[in-house]
């Protein structure tokens, strides 16, 4: 079911409830305002007629007389007076006798001074009349036609009225809810029109300060942003194809030069290293990528355990070394830990391994002396892992860029690299809710600091 015709059907339903609801109060209330005022006519005529009878000593056939002709063209009340007895002393119709005085009724209006009933509709009330120092019953009945023929009048008007306004209701309700939703059913048709093809239309800002005005820009919002993940992702495959490209077109060049004339056992054993150097390099590259990949699993998909950080750095260091002679890496502990919880956190030991060895390679490539300075510090709270290097500055501009993946600085062209060790240990420190911060002035250090938090 569609919105707009269950917003037509509620807006209709709940509205008709209170139409009904006010119908009803007002019904009711015009029907016990009716019987009160009909009883309380019952008790005038009563009271009336028994004064005539009994105070002014009116005679029965002029009662009578009266009451036939009255009863004639309105409904008139039928009083009977009886003594303490019980005795009948004066009756308006006793050939028509419509209440059947009883012991019963007799015995309860003496109790109560004063009753009211129904009998079938007719109204009937009861009571004890004092005069002169007697007591005398007294009953009064009569059927109030007029009273029930305008409270049928009033119904027949209120259902009317009510199935009237419910068409109105009807009406109205379509026509707002229409109102209403031809806003969101254009926001619908636009978005439809989008497509990969052409991300950078935007959905017309109609409106504003209202729920639509929000769900246009949020909407907008979230196409720029998958626009932005287009782009990037087309980036990001441009440049994996570049770097793949490039190593696969040395190794084909080498192979064929191989294949094509005699060479020497040396120039066989050289081209058979360089087809090896460029194949290691599309290893570390694929290997990368499925570290990129893994670093951005959802963190209730990787696996999170206590882990020590300086058994971390020692297996990075030695596994660099071993890979690498030339480079020249310094552990120091600021603080040497006496308990093996005070360097312990929450992480996944292989990322963080991964982003501690990208960290510190790069250190070693691009210092003067490549050479590295890792330093570790504790408190009660957190872990920090300085990256320390003497090499040049990283340029204000570059900051901002360094992270990305498969940026390369101008300058650092030449020393070999793929731009994506430092976006994935960026990556890595998110994951880990961890900080990864960045200070390089002129002819000073260069900093990388990462910040974990201790396991409590």
């Amino acid at each position: 079911m569609k919105i707009r015709v269950r917003l037509t059907i509620l807006f209709t339903l709940l509205t008709a409830a209170i139409l009904f609801f006010f119908a009803f109060i007002i019904y009711y209330s015009a029907k016990k305002d009716r019987e009160k005022e009909f009883f309380e006519l019952l008790k005038k005529e009563a009271i009336t007629k028994s004064n005539l009878f009994l105070k002014a000593k009116v005679p029965s056939e002029v009662l009578h007389n009266i009451y036939h002709n009255n009863r004639q063209t309105i409904n008139e009340v039928e009083v009977a007076v009886y003594n303490q007895n019980k005795k009948l002393l004066y009756h308006d119709a006793v050939e028509i006798d419509f209440v059947k005085e009883t012991d019963e009724l007799f015995d309860e209006i003496k109790q109560k001074e004063f009753v009211i009933f129904y009998q079938d509709k007719w109204q009937v009330v009861g009571m004890n009349y004092v005069v002169d120092g007697n007591h005398y019953i007294v009953t009064a009945a009569a059927l109030d036609e007029y009273g029930y023929s305008k409270m049928n009048n009033l119904l027949k008007n209120i259902i009317l009225i009510y199935i009237l306004s419910l068409l109105l209701i009807i009406l109205s309700a379509f026509f707002f809810t229409n109102k209403a939703i031809n806003p969101v059913k254009e926001i619908t048709n636009k978005a439809k029109q989008i497509s990969a093809s052409n991300l950078d239309l935007r959905i017309e800002l109609k409106s504003k300060g209202d729920e639509l005005a929000e769900l246009t820009t949020t909407i907008n919002q979230m196409l720029q942003r998958l626009e932005n993940s287009f782009d990037a992702q087309k980036s990001f495959v441009s440049n994996i194809a570049h770097e793949l490209r490039t190593p696969l077109a040395a190794i084909i060049t080498e192979l064929e030069m191989a294949v094509d004339k005699e060479h020497t056992n040396e120039e066989y054993q050289q081209l058979i290293q360089f087809a090896l150097n460029d194949t290691k390099r599309i290893v570390r590259f694929s290997n990368s990528l499925f570290d990129m990949a893994k670093a951005s699993y959802d963190p209730s998909e990787i696996n999170f355990k206590m882990i020590r950080i300086d058994e971390i750095l020692l297996d990075s260091v030695a596994q660099i070394q071993k890979n690498n002679k030339e480079y020249k890496i310094d552990l120091n502990f600021i603080r040497i830990p006496e308990e093996e919880n005070e360097v312990a956190v929450i992480g996944n030991e292989y990322l963080l391994k991964v982003a501690f060895t990208n960290l510190i390679e790069n250190a070693c490539k691009y210092s003067i002396n490549n050479s590295c300075i890792v330093q570790v510090d504790f408190d009660d709270k957190e872990v920090k892992i300085n990256f320390i290097n003497k090499g040049d500055k990283i340029d204000q501009e570059e900051l901002a860029l360094i992270f990305k993946p498969f940026f390369r600085s101008d300058k650092h062209k030449n020393i070999q690299g793929q731009g994506i060790g430092l976006p994935l240990t960026k990556k890595i420190v998110d994951l880990h809710d961890a900080r990864l911060e960045l200070y390089s002035e002129e002819g000073k250090e260069t900093i990388f600091q990462i910040v974990l938090k201790k396991s409590k």
